[in-house]
């Protein structure tokens, strides 16, 4: 799915808001619905079955938490979450709950375009893509080969299972429990230190500087994001 007709549904009781991104996204290609209240945008995605869901976490009739788990439950449409939110903790929580990405307000709409092209290429994928390409990173999946720039990259499984995961999911952010529970299981969600290890052995390894990474960026206090192509 691309933007040329890709619909839309945003949920934010903020009139000024919805009416700046009804008119941006309608100028780039996307035909917008609207909701001002929780219960009636879960009525509208049922109805409507958007291609993407925009979600203030701060409406008027319950939780933006609360939108994620019911559309969750049926769903899986990507949910972006736009909200006056800064704490890590209510991006972690957003995230853990289903949500696919994050953009604070007050926002820039080259980058919430950006997240949105992300989350809709990202929800086309059909789940069995044997090659997975990001800029001069190549994750070849049927045959477990990861190249840069042409070059094969040497990795141990668990630094190949990390990349995949974020490869995968590229464009969007993992948050540190679902990369350890996914990679090491349930028992590990805490342990964020392996993270950091194995995040710094796979920066030096496919990096040009790892001290200033291309593909791997760290979303602070969060988790990771592989750059996602255009």
């Amino acid at each position: 799915m691309t933007a040329k007709g890709a619909r839309v549904l945003i949920i934010d009781d903020e009139t000024p808001i919805r009416r700046l991104l009804k008119v941006a996204l309608k100028a780039h290609g996307y035909e917008v619905a609207e909701a001002v209240s929780g219960l009636q945008g879960v009525q509208q995605a049922a109805l409507l079955h958007p291609d993407l869901v925009i979600l203030d976490l701060g409406l008027p009739d319950m939780d933006g938490l609360e939108v994620v788990k019911r559309l969750r439950e049926w769903s899986r449409v990507p949910i972006i979450i736009l909200s006056v939110r800064e704490q890590e903790d209510d991006k972690i929580k957003a995230l853990d709950a289903g949500a696919d990405d994050y953009v604070t307000k007050p926002f820039g709409m080259g980058e919430l375009l950006a997240r949105m092209r992300a989350a809709l290429r990202h929800a086309a994928q059909n789940g069995d893509e044997p090659v997975l390409t990001v800029g001069g990173l190549t994750v070849d999946l049927a045959r477990r080969l990861v190249t840069v720039d042409g070059r094969e990259i040497k990795l141990t499984p668990t630094e190949y299972e990390l990349l995949k995961n974020l490869a995968l999911n590229a464009g969007r952010v993992l948050t540190h429990r679902q990369l350890l529970r996914t990679i090491w299981g349930p028992g590990y969600q805490e342990e964020t230190h392996y993270l950091r290890v194995y995040i710094g052995q796979l920066r030096r390894k496919i990096e040009p500087d790892p001290t200033r990474p291309r593909y791997i960026i760290t979303e602070p206090g969060v988790g990771y994001r592989l750059v996602g192509g255009e």
